[in-house]
């Protein structure tokens, strides 16, 4: 029967320098030993582990579960190696028990962090997730609200994260809350700045001046509206410019929202010659009119063609009527195809467009030299 070995006896037929030796490197080799251990166990998770996962739920009927997956993948990665280096430190004996206290209390608040960054991300998802929500349900979120729930979301993890944190370090949250009631005052008087951007985006949200994608007009800005947060709202000018603007500013401006308007408008004078006939004129205006009616793009409730008035060098028909497109390149061809319809009927009626002119009548008659050097007399009712 083959004898057992023990320890004990392979120590004692070990020479003294070899012992020596052992007891040297021994912990350090132990260490290293469990570090790699769990360092190979966060590759083979990383490389079967979840990809196999992942696998089996994207064969689900929802995406939630490979997103939670998906969110979780590095805290949970993190935790193994981390695990790795505390059993590794914990495993030399010459560490104390206020030592070993306090790396546990290390290890703890990081795998607390790290689950909070689990759940951080899976925040950063949750716009779809309120997005399907919305769709599901038919509830009526706004386009904004969408974004500030989702960082919401993220500043109640990471304050819950904090606080559990700092319990695990043996503070007192509650004194700490208590704490801000008094110094509540000097927070809001140092921040004022800050928490009136924060209540100007709250009003933002309540009064839902516009959206996100939205095209709106300040007096400050005018562009298309790319994002908006609890401090400030980003707009991109059409010169592709980024300007962010402070909910505090936006929330006591003016705003226009043309991306709301339901069509645009064109109003403009056109100004023929004082020899234009009255029947030609009539007619002309008449034209006009049932042209405008009669278009495609033109909205048909509102059109006014009309004889406006004399004015100094022109007789002015009055145009005002509205595109059923709000789209600015449609409405510029809209407007295009108007123009030229209105100078195809012009011609057509042998109509002049007039332009600004000055008649001078002399009271008395001028003489003048010619440049043969005799001298002659101008008409007094000569234009010039």
């Amino acid at each position: 029967m083959l004898e057992l070995i023990s320890l004990d006896s392979v120590r004692e037929s070990m020479p003294s320098w070899a012992i020596l030796i052992w007891g040297v490197v021994k912990y350090p080799v132990i260490a290293m030993a469990y570090y790699f251990l769990f360092y190979f166990i966060a590759k083979i998770f990383e490389a079967y582990i979840f990809p196999y996962i992942v696998n089996i739920t994207e064969k689900t009927n929802t995406s939630a579960d490979t997103k939670i997956i998906t969110a979780f993948k590095n805290p949970v990665k993190r935790i193994i190696l981390t695990l790795g280096i505390y059993m590794a430190i914990t495993s030399i004996p010459f560490i104390g028990e206020n030592y070993q206290e306090l790396l546990l209390r290390l290890y703890r608040s990081l795998v607390i962090a790290f689950i909070a960054s689990g759940f951080y991300n899976l925040a950063d998802t949750s716009s779809s997730f309120f997005e399907k929500i919305k769709t599901k349900f038919k509830i009526e979120l706004d386009q904004i609200l969408i974004p500030f729930l989702s960082k919401a979301l993220r500043v109640v993890i990471i304050a819950i994260s904090i606080s559990i944190i700092a319990q695990e370090w043996g503070y007192d949250v509650n004194g700490f809350v208590a704490g801000l009631g008094i110094g509540g005052l000097a927070f809001a008087l140092a921040a004022q700045d800050s928490l009136a951007n924060i209540f100007g985006g709250v009003v933002i949200i309540m009064d839902k001046p516009f959206s996100i994608d939205d095209w709106i007009k300040t007096p400050s800005v005018e562009g298309v509206v790319e994002d908006i947060t609890f401090r400030s709202t980003k707009v991109r000018t059409f010169a592709q410019a980024l300007v962010t603007v402070p909910n505090s500013v936006l929330a006591n401006e003016a705003v226009t929202n043309w991306t709301k308007m339901g069509r645009r408008q064109i109003t403009f004078k056109l100004g023929v010659t004082y020899t234009t006939p009255k029947e030609k004129l009539n007619k002309c205006v008449v034209l006009i009119r049932q042209m405008l009616k009669s278009h495609p793009e033109v909205h048909p409730e509102t059109i006014f063609v009309n004889f406006d008035g004399f004015n100094n060098s022109s007789l002015d028909i009055f145009l005002y009527f509205f595109t059923n497109t709000t789209d600015w390149g449609e409405f510029l061809a809209v407007k295009e195809d108007v123009n030229f319809k209105v100078m195809e009927i012009l011609e057509k009626e042998n109509v002049s467009v007039a332009f600004p002119s000055r008649s001078v009548y002399f009271e008395n008659k001028l003489n003048y030299q010619n440049p043969k050097g005799s001298e002659g007399k101008v008409d007094e009712n000569k234009e010039e």
